[in-house]
């Protein structure tokens, strides 16, 4: 493992990368819940600091912490989140809805990525990108929260 890694940094110092190797803590955890599993990784990183990323039901970069029992704190909370989610009578629509989100992400990367994509056509996704942000701030206004331990984050 070790001359693959050396390998491989050398191949990336060779594209203009600068590579610091370090030796890592990295953790996945499941919990089954009766419809679908949710899963997280987290991993210490250069910093001394822990990246949480959710896995499943869909994949979302959570944040970076000091210290690993913060990381921990936010899985519990996530999970329970989860679990009063899987009550509601939309869980399916809302997994559904944000793994299109995120495969809509990865599209655009792609068009963004691959081709010259003209001015008007950027202008125009800005603008649906709107509409979707309006939505989801009207739709917050009639909903009822259901959950009161943790503030939103991004609303």
């Amino acid at each position: 493992m070790n001359a693959e890694v050396m390998e491989h940094s050398m191949r990336l110092r060779q594209m203009g990368a600068d590579v610091q190797v370090i030796n890592s803590k990295m953790c996945f955890v499941v919990f089954p819940l009766e419809e679908f599993d949710v899963a997280y990784c987290y991993n210490v990183n250069k910093k001394g600091k822990y990246f949480l990323e959710r896995i499943k039901p869909y994949p979302l970069a959570l944040r970076e912490f000091d210290k690993e029992q913060d990381a921990i704190d936010i899985i519990e909370i996530d999970l329970e989140q989860f679990k009063n989610a899987v009550k509601s009578h939309n869980i399916e629509a809302f997994i559904e809805i944000n793994k299109r989100l995120n495969e809509t992400l990865m599209k655009f990367e792609d068009l963004f990525l691959y081709y010259n994509v003209p001015k008007e056509e950027t202008n125009f996704i800005l603008e649906r990108l709107d509409q979707i942000d309006d939505e989801i701030k009207k739709t917050k206004e009639t909903a009822t929260r259901v959950y009161f331990k943790k503030n939103p984050e991004h609303l």
